[in-house]
Parts: structure tokens; C-alpha cells; sequence
């Protein structure tokens, strides 16, 4: 990032060592880093840049780069948004290269067509989305579980959008592609829900679940055997906090405290499809 002088800069600077850092300590025992962007764009441009540093030491480690952004608006700006994290933007003075995620967290509430071009954008670099379906905060039950007049909640009616827009990929999936192949269309679903697991699977069988909301906000690995169904890839369980923060409850050196943090959730994980 060069030579920080502002506020920001340096602060932006930090950021993306201390991220780094984390992701050299915990990375070989996960499969992905989750980017949670408001931290980032807080910090303005510097903040953006950081990010992009951040993901790039991710997928040095090999590590699938996720970006918390949870977009979601009408068509035209939602390509806009797929251009800012998948693709390109060309302008009259260059390209203008993308965060290069691999997949985005992304919000329905406009409805499908606002999900579209993020999904077509995802699948033109290869990626995915994962769509806002239950999540995990305490609030969510004030919209997500209300009942619609033609039965079921809003979540489950989202997790038949979810579902809907995944099984394009699936049937275009090559005659000799893994009969247990998941789709590129996946769903947010709160690890400190495990009750809605099991019917969020029944409506989303190939969908892969990101589950936020283990250890700082409650949620337990132990809880989640439903969304593991179609098998160990079937999942993906955000403890961002408690790996990062670790050693404030073990004690001793930051590094190693966040890097046993991961094994033990890692392991966990393991017995949920053993």
C-alpha cells in the first residue's frame, strides 16, 4: 500500500497485517476466510485496498475468499456490485480489476431479479453466492419467520428461491460430474438456529450452507449435523471472531491460540459426517 500518512492508510495498513497474520497461523486448518467488507470500508479507499490485500494472501494459502457484503439491489446496480467483486470494470482510462472473491453474500429482499446478475456474474469467474436465507442475529425472527398466506415462513420461501436458482448449474453440470455435486447458489443460515436446519435442508439439498454465529454469538458445532446432509463440503462454519480472539480465553501467544482454535473446530466439524 506504500507509505501510510493518513489516518486511514495506517490504520488500513494494520488491518491487512493483522489479517495476514491470522491467516498464517490458522489458514492450513480452514477452508475459506470470510471478509466481513464494513470493516474495511470503513476505512474508506484505504480500507478497499486492504481488503484486496487480504484476499490475495488468502488464495496464496489456497483459501476460498468470501465477501460478507450482503448486496442486494435492482438489476442494473446489483451488475455493478457483480463487476466490483467478480469481474471488471472497463473504463476509459483501463481496466479496473475486481476484489476478485470467490463468492458473495447477497440479499434477496428485492427478489430475484436483484439476485440474477450477481449470480451471473459469479458464475462467469467461476464463483458462487450465498443468499441471506435465516440468519443468525436475534432480530431475524421479526421478518424471517413470519408466515406467508400460502404456508411456510419467509425463510423457507426463500430457501425455495435458493434452491430454484442453484438447479440451473446442476443441470447444466457434465454427464460425468459427482453424483453428490453442490450448487453454486448457497444459503446463509445461522448456526444458532439448529431447529430450522434440518427443514432448510429438506428445501435446499444442494445448496452449501455458510453458517455464521459459532462461539461469540452462541452457536455450537455440535448443533449443526443437518447442513452437513450432502456430506463435509456440504457446510461452511464461520467462527471468525472466536479463532481471531482466541487467545484472550486461553491465554499464551496469539498465533498459536488462533491456529489451535481452528484445529479444534476443524475437528469438530469432522465428527458431524464421520
Amino acid at each position: 500500500m506504500g507509505h501510510a500518512d493518513t489516518p486511514a492508510e495506517r490504520a488500513a495498513a494494520a488491518v491487512a497485517i493483522h489479517c495476514a497474520l491470522v491467516i498464517e497461523a490458522a489458514g492450513e486448518h480452514c477452508v475459506a476466510v470470510k471478509l466481513q467488507l464494513a470493516c474495511f470500508e470503513r476505512l474508506g479507499a484505504a480500507g478497499w485496498e486492504a481488503a484486496r490485500r487480504v484476499a490475495e494472501t488468502a488464495r496464496e494459502h489456497g483459501l476460498i475468499v468470501i465477501a460478507d457484503a450482503k448486496r442486494g439491489d435492482i438489476d442494473v446496480t446489483a451488475a455493478a456490485y457483480g463487476q466490483a467483486f467478480f469481474g471488471r470494470t472497463e473504463t476509459p482510462f483501463g481496466t479496473v480489476e475486481s476484489l476478485g472473491a470467490d463468492a458473495l453474500t447477497v440479499n434477496p429482499l428485492l427478489g430475484r431479479d436483484s439476485l440474477a446478475p450477481l449470480i451471473a456474474a459469479a458464475r462467469e469467474h467461476g464463483g458462487g453466492v450465498f443468499v441471506l436465507t435465516r440468519t443468525s442475529n436475534p432480530g431475524a425472527r421479526d421478518l424471517q419467520e413470519l408466515e406467508l398466506q400460502d404456508g411456510g415462513s419467509l425463510s423457507e420461501r426463500i430457501a425455495r428461491l435458493v434452491h430454484e436458482l442453484g438447479a440451473g448449474t446442476l443441470a447444466d453440470a457434465p454427464a460425468n460430474a459427482p453424483a453428490g455435486q453442490l450448487s453454486d447458489v448457497g444459503a446463509v443460515v445461522g448456526a444458532t438456529v439448529p431447529a430450522h436446519l434440518a427443514r432448510l435442508r429438506e428445501l435446499m439439498p444442494k445448496a452449501v450452507f455458510l453458517l455464521p454465529g459459532v462461539g461469540a454469538q452462541g452457536g455450537r458445532v455440535e448443533d449443526l449435523a443437518p447442513a452437513f446432509a450432502p456430506g463435509i463440503a456440504g457446510g461452511l462454519i464461520s467462527a471468525s471472531r472466536g479463532i481471531v480472539a482466541a487467545h484472550q480465553r486461553a491465554g499464551g501467544d496469539p498465533a498459536a491460540a488462533a491456529k489451535a482454535e481452528a484445529e479444534r473446530l476443524r475437528n469438530l466439524a469432522w465428527t458431524l459426517v464421520a
